[in-house]
């Protein structure tokens, strides 16, 4: 039986160095032999194709082995996280796996077995055809997390065209579609993947200067919280060449910060939805909002200034929700957009659009004026409900120094009387007490 194209690209690397992980790290071969590895095992254990598996963990050389062996496997691959332990029983029921394997700190590993019977319609056809699958989970920051089940070997088609080798940081985690795509994009072209066990602004740029990082992918709130540190001024980061940035958008006021910190690194905007993998893209310049989406298999159009886009590489569907999908194959992003010839800006999404006394307000617009104010570590902007205008702007604030509320509403209001149109304006003015993000380093308007 010929190997899949992914674990043939591995013999190509031989002896260079995969993944680094903890105090040590592996090559090329080693990960290969790994893959047979787990593939006897598996096949000890009854673990056959179609069988949905769960793995927990992070990218360490284990966990790595495991997941392309479960893809040669032919598995239908639940990848969870730490993050997700507070739902891991509904994921479990969702996902209908019949197998899980949970890793710990130290690589070690334990193995469950769940007596469930596969029903869903989805899971039975994707099984009849005997590919791999990949289920990855939403943030269900607007209810349930959705279950996006996907054809994974469609998804690693677009890494057959070799690319940049690159010393690449494992920021965005397993469970994400980011995640997956940048363990398989450094893998499928020889370089290497440095996993940490946390991501702090310290412990990120404490690896950048000691393993020689090339590639940073993040979020641009983990990006401003980095500034705000000050830790990219006490380590060595020269080795940076490019950074990766997506999730949400991105304030102009930060992206104007980030050039001025790092004038050798290229920044680079992001587009993927669990829904439709990580899309191509290019921004216009380091310093612009501006960037262009697609690729082969793409395509994109603008209805009513929402992004619409037709993949290839969509997922089969939701396991616990209609399908998003309308007659013809195209899905609504939800993300409101402006146009420039062939390039996107992506404003938000319509659910965080605020709808002043019938005036649009876009969060991040506000955000990015309001970042360049004294004293504001980070603000997150939201709508809140008004009897008369039927929304207004609030914003909570994080400080580097204690201030008093009356004195930061009259510094917010004098800052903002030249800058933004008075329905801009934040109406309501509060101080963060903790934090304003998610697990994923991503702003939480819930919370504001």
């Amino acid at each position: 039986m010929s190997r899949h194209w992914v674990i043939e690209r591995l013999k190509q690397w031989g002896d260079q160095e995969a993944i680094l992980w903890g105090q040590g790290s592996v090559n090329y071969r080693w990960l290969r032999e790994e893959v047979d590895r787990w593939l006897e095992r598996l096949a000890q254990e009854g673990v056959s194709a179609g069988q949905g598996v769960v793995l927990e963990g992070d990218y360490s050389p284990r966990v790595c082995g495991l997941l392309l062996a479960l893809m040669e496997n032919r598995n239908i691959i639940v990848p969870l996280t730490a993050a997700a332990a507070t739902q891991r029983d509904r994921f479990l029921e969702i996902g209908q796996a019949q197998v899980s394997f949970r890793f710990g700190r130290d690589d070690d590993w334990t193995m469950e077995r769940f007596p469930v019977q596969v029903s869903h319609p989805l899971l039975t056809a994707l099984r009849r055809e005997g590919t791999p699958g990949l289920i990855l989970f939403s943030s269900g920051s607007t209810g349930e997390p959705k279950a996006a089940l996907h054809r994974f070997d469609r998804l690693l088609e677009k890494f057959e065209t070799p690319r940049q080798c690159l010393r690449t940081l494992s920021f965005l985690l397993l469970d994400h579609i980011g995640g997956i795509n940048t363990l398989f994009y450094t893998l499928t072209n020889g370089g290497t993947v440095i996993s940490i066990e946390a991501r702090s602004p310290e412990t990120v740029c404490r690896a950048i200067e000691q393993y020689r990082i090339e590639l940073l992918p993040t979020s641009p709130t983990f990006l401003n919280l980095l500034l705000i540190s000050g830790e990219q001024q006490r380590h060595d980061l020269s080795s940076l060449r490019l950074v990766t940035y997506g999730t949400e958008p991105m304030p102009a006021a930060t992206l104007n910060r980030l050039n001025a910190a790092f004038p050798g690194v290229r920044f680079q905007q992001t587009y993927g939805l669990s829904e439709l993998g990580i899309l191509r893209s290019k921004s216009k310049d380091s310093d612009s909002l501006w960037v262009k989406i697609g690729g082969a298999g793409i395509e994109t159009k603008v209805v009513d200034n929402v992004l619409w886009i037709r993949s290839r590489y969509s997922m089969l569907g939701y396991l616990n929700a209609p399908s998003p999908f309308d007659a013809e194959g195209w899905f609504n992003t939800h993300d409101v957009v402006e146009v420039d010839g062939e390039y996107l800006r992506i404003l938000g999404r319509e659910t965080d659009l605020i709808n002043v006394g019938g005036e649009k307000v876009y969060p991040t617009e506000i955000e990015s004026i309001l970042l360049q104010m004294d004293n504001v570590r980070d603000v997150v902007v939201r709508g809140e409900a008004n009897p008369i205008l039927g929304r207004v702007v609030a914003a909570r604030f994080s400080l580097f120094e204690p201030e008093d509320l009356d004195s930061l509403k009259k510094r917010v209001r004098q800052h903002c009387r030249e800058k933004l149109s008075r329905w801009k304006t934040p109406a309501k003015i509060e101080i963060a007490e903790g934090p304003e993000t998610t697990e994923r380093f991503k702003k939480d308007r819930s919370a504001a």
